[in-house]
């Protein structure tokens, strides 16, 4: 308990956020849009394969994209750790051949963001692609166009909007992650501790009720700002559309 207070008591800035509490904020918009940079072309190539293509395989694909969102984050955190851990069958290849160590560090918090927030990303893009019309693309491809550069041309012009409010959802998903984060990545100060684990710091230690009250502010208004940006967003693409 010790070291947590001595963390509580660094200098404070601007409204009385201390020097934890300032960490915390800085390690979540770090890890969720290092996790939301790398999900999004996953999750714009996923969406537009399960709305616009038709493969073997393609419900089973469905469900395990979705599946985060229904699975409880503990057991998420949990399947990470078997996968990617030092014992994993993923994990323990990536730490012998290459030294690379995903559980409990800095990469695996951005592991549990960019999971966590894809299913959310994946559906906002797929509904987007499943607007485009078939006749546009058509009408591309016979002027000439390969069904690559229909797509860049036609259809990711067209699904901006839903990319941005997919992005933004992830984004947020990402930011209010606690159960899988702690499982996999653990709460370790100025690396993985993000703002839903300070807050939960907090609240466990004696007189950190003004701290942990501070945390849930700084949650809120990143949450406010990120969705008063995604709507400033959507709102600019239609209108230049």
């Amino acid at each position: 308990m010790a070291p947590i207070q001595k963390q509580n008591a660094g200098s404070q800035h601007m409204w009385g956020i201390t020097d934890a509490e300032l960490q915390a904020l800085t390690v979540s918009l770090t890890v969720a849009g290092i996790g939301l940079l790398v999900s999004m072309p996953f999750a714009l190539l996923t969406g537009w394969a399960l709305a616009r293509w038709q493969f073997w395989g393609k419900t089973a694909l469905d469900i395990i994209v979705h599946l985060p969102l229904v699975m409880p984050p503990v057991a998420l955190g949990y399947l990470l750790l078997l996968a990617l851990g030092p014992r994993g069958p993923i994990g323990e290849p990536l730490q012998s051949w290459f030294g690379i160590n995903l559980a409990f560090s800095w990469s695996g918090a951005v592991i549990v963001a960019a999971v966590s927030g894809f299913p959310l990303a994946v559906r906002a893009i797929r509904i987007s692609a499943e607007n485009v019309e078939e006749r546009l693309l058509q009408a591309a491809r016979t002027l000439g166009q390969s069904p690559f550069g229909a797509f860049a041309t036609i259809a990711l012009p067209l699904m901006v909007p839903g990319i941005v409010a997919g992005g933004v959802l992830a984004f947020a998903r990402a930011l209010g992650e606690f159960g899988a984060t702690i499982t996999f990545a653990a709460s370790i100060p100025g690396e993985t501790r993000t703002l839903p684990l300070a807050l939960y710091t907090f609240l466990q230690m004696p007189g950190g009720e003004q701290a942990a009250l501070r945390v849930l502010i700084l949650s809120v208004t990143v949450a406010v700002a990120a969705l008063v940006a995604s709507e400033y967003l959507v709102r600019r693409s239609a209108r230049q559309r």
